[in-house]
């Protein structure tokens, strides 16, 4: 369990977003091209929220003595996850945005915007930035960083995340290797308060690509450090974004804290599951339950939605 924290001053964080933010996340080709045209994903940069068009080629790339077609639009992924997540039950004064990324298409989209605190998710960020560190000392994680970050993700540990905040240099270490991950909504928490780093889903989203992807500035082994130790957690954490997978095609970390201030719950789950033999890379955020097994519940229900807007079409 985590310790509900008291939030302090927040400091002022300056913009990093970047215009192509959501194109680096959810532009990706679904059909290739063809006589007709090229089906593609476009964002919208206001919400997040994957658009898919067609764009017709020109007649002239048609053969001979033929009309030029032009294709289906392609699935609007982003329409689909609006609808299946306005079947979400959301209590009242709660609030819920979740992302997705279809691992073999590259198709994604963004549900809900806004800043949420972390609370324990940000642990896989915190590993990422120390495996990041190490790779540019060019060393390996010591044998106490390595007990260190096992109890931080397998058990969600608080002292030894304290401990791992320290060594990458706190909020702004955090902050210096998400600007190289390409995280721009992400700011690390005050002081000691690494629950209250602020993030949003379509950040976290850049996160898991980083851990799951091959694209990525870690390295293959210390990508499969952590989907290992993800894979791991302790049986009573085995819960979020893993209620809309196939058995236990899961890799997870979760994140619960009761607010101080206002006796509320932030709620959140990110992970990589599979269904129908297909892999998805999903984030759940949430915050304003009154209880946790109400935020669970909440999150459970949005990351079967966020999914199931992935298997049609």
């Amino acid at each position: 369990m985590e310790s509900p924290r008291t939030r302090r001053g927040r400091r002022a964080r300056p913009s990093r977003r970047r215009p192509l933010l959501y194109a680096a996340l959810a532009v990706v080709a679904v059909g290739g091209v063809t006589a007709g045209g090229t089906a593609y994903v476009q964002a919208r940069a206001h919400t997040g929220a994957a658009h898919v068009s067609s764009v017709p080629s020109s007649p002239a790339a048609a053969g001979a003595g033929e009309e030029a077609s032009v294709t289906e639009p392609a699935v609007d992924r982003g329409a689909l996850l609006g609808a299946a997540m306005a079947k979400v039950a959301v209590p009242s004064g709660a609030k819920v945005s979740a992302a997705v990324l279809a691992v073999d298409s590259g198709e994604s989209a963004v549900y809900g915007g806004g800043a949420f605190d972390t609370a324990s998710i940000v642990k896989v960020d915190i590993l990422a930035a120390l495996l990041l560190r190490a790779q540019d000392e060019g060393r390996r994680l010591t044998a106490a960083e390595r007990a260190y970050a096992a109890k931080m993700i397998e058990n969600s540990d608080n002292a030894s995340t304290t401990l791992l905040w320290h060594t990458i240099g706190r909020a702004a270490g955090l902050d210096a290797a998400n600007e190289r991950f390409g995280l721009t909504e992400t700011s690390g928490g005050d002081g000691e308060l690494w629950g209250l780093t602020q993030t949003t889903a379509a950040d976290q989203l850049v996160l898991l690509r980083q851990v799951f992807g091959s694209r990525s500035k870690l390295s293959a082994a210390s990508r499969t450090y952590v989907q290992g130790l993800m894979k791991s957690v302790e049986a009573d954490q085995r819960w979020g974004v893993s209620a809309a997978a196939e058995g236990n095609s899961w890799a997870l970390k979760n994140g619960w804290l009761a607010r101080s201030t206002t006796g509320l719950w932030d709620v959140n789950s990110i992970g990589r599951v599979t269904v129908d033999g297909n892999g998805y890379l999903v984030a759940v955020l949430s915050n304003g339950t009154t209880t946790q097994a109400k935020g669970i519940s909440l999150v459970e229900a949005a990351a079967r939605a966020a999914v199931s807007a992935f298997g049609t079409g």
